[in-house]
């Protein structure tokens, strides 16, 4: 899996959650996960939450720190568990740095606030995932909590981690699958 930290700063719109998004802008070609910071502003047209977009729920934040995960030959049910196993890596992550947060599905809170958001979803070529940390709550629309009052101040390195350990984790699940042999009644 390739892993890469986007220098740049990039407002997230939602239409970067996109087949090849990440080929195209990066050069990444095949299973890829990239991290940025940025501002986010998904309008209800770009909402691929079907739930948000009942409930008329916009995401708005002004700084966070976004990934975006693409991989292929993989089913959207497979891609939701990987979203909850990325969603759990940010959680050991987080603990490393002596912080306890709480993970409800594929939801992290601190203190009850909401840190993150997250969404898996497919195209036609590929599943995606796009999942997003508060790096600066204000003007958030709900309850929320950041990174920086985690005092995390690094959020690059802290992505960077993030990665690593999602890579490994896949290369390792795809290990696991290579040496067993299939069983018979």
């Amino acid at each position: 899996m390739n892993t890469h930290f986007i220098d740049k700063e990039i407002k997230y719109i939602g239409s970067q959650l996109a087949p090849h998004w990440i080929y195209k802008n990066f050069h990444l070609q095949g299973d890829s996960i990239v991290a940025f910071i940025g501002e986010v502003d998904v309008k209800i047209d770009e909402m691929v939450d079907i739930e948000d977009v009942i409930n008329n729920e916009p995401i708005y934040s002004k700084k966070m720190l976004n990934f975006i995960i693409e991989q292929f030959d993989i089913s959207l049910t497979a891609m939701v568990y990987a979203q909850r196993l990325f969603v759990s890596i940010i959680k050991e992550v987080l603990e490393e740095y002596n912080i306890s947060a709480k993970r409800n599905g594929d939801d992290l809170f601190y203190q009850n606030r909401k840190l993150s958001v997250s969404i898996a979803t497919k195209s036609i070529t590929s599943c995606l995932i796009h999942t997003a940390l508060n790096i600066i709550k204000e003007g958030a629309p709900i309850k929320a909590s950041d990174l920086t009052e985690m005092g995390i101040n690094n959020p690059k390195e802290f992505a960077i981690k993030i990665m690593k350990k999602y890579a490994q984790e896949t290369k390792d699940i795809k290990m696991a699958t290579y040496k067993v042999r299939g069983v018979t009644e």
